[in-house]
């Protein structure tokens, strides 16, 4: 069948074949919880009528949803900040997102990122070949396994998807972020660091 190797072995010829092209992805899993907030994250696009699913999006279900992240962030005045933007997002700010392709190029992408049904943990839930997703979206969570894998986690949780939207310095998130004081760059530290210094912004 197409697509599936069997062990590798030498054939009738006695030659041994070559394996196929590797996967792009990181080895690993997507957490339980970060399971849920992708199912949230897509569920709000839907009901706000959105064409793809964004890193705005994300960060919303994420404080919803994540109680490490909203931890991170160091006292609740600034996580109910947070989200008192996110909730403007269709009567104000956002309205100039519509119809647009959120892909600020601003982190390096691989171009040839796989669909958002093979990342491991996401598959079987109906996506396809990215559809619905933007590309800084997908980007971030290529990014959050990428993280998990060189920590040494098989699983990759909300903070790593935090981590990977703060270091896009041009995607909706981070917009976010910044209107309401929060620096990003302080925030990927504070996530590095395991959040053992106080958030001075």
């Amino acid at each position: 069948m197409e697509g599936v190797h069997s062990p590798t072995r030498p054939n009738a010829d006695g030659v041994v074949p070559q394996p196929g092209p590797t996967r792009t992805e990181p080895d690993g899993e997507l957490s339980a919880e970060l399971q849920s907030v992708l199912a949230g994250a897509r569920r709000r696009a839907v009901r706000g009528g959105d064409r793809q699913l964004d890193t705005a999006h994300l960060l919303h279900s994420l404080l919803e949803s994540d109680p490490a992240v909203r931890a991170v962030f160091g006292d609740g005045a600034r996580v109910a900040r947070l989200l008192g933007l996110l909730v403007q997002r269709s009567i104000g700010y956002g309205l100039r997102w519509q119809g647009t392709v959120e892909d600020s190029g601003a982190v390096p992408v691989v171009r040839e990122l796989p669909a958002v049904r093979d990342f491991p943990g996401v598959r079987d839930r109906g996506a396809r070949e990215g559809e619905g997703w933007s590309p800084a979206a997908l980007t971030a969570l290529h990014l959050a396994l990428s993280r998990a894998h060189e920590g040494g986690r098989e699983t990759a949780d909300g903070l790593d998807l935090l981590a990977a939207l703060a270091c896009d310095p041009e995607c909706r998130a981070v917009e976010i972020l910044r209107r309401s004081g929060v620096d990003p760059w302080a925030l990927a530290d504070r996530i590095d660091s395991g959040c053992g210094e106080p958030f001075t912004r």
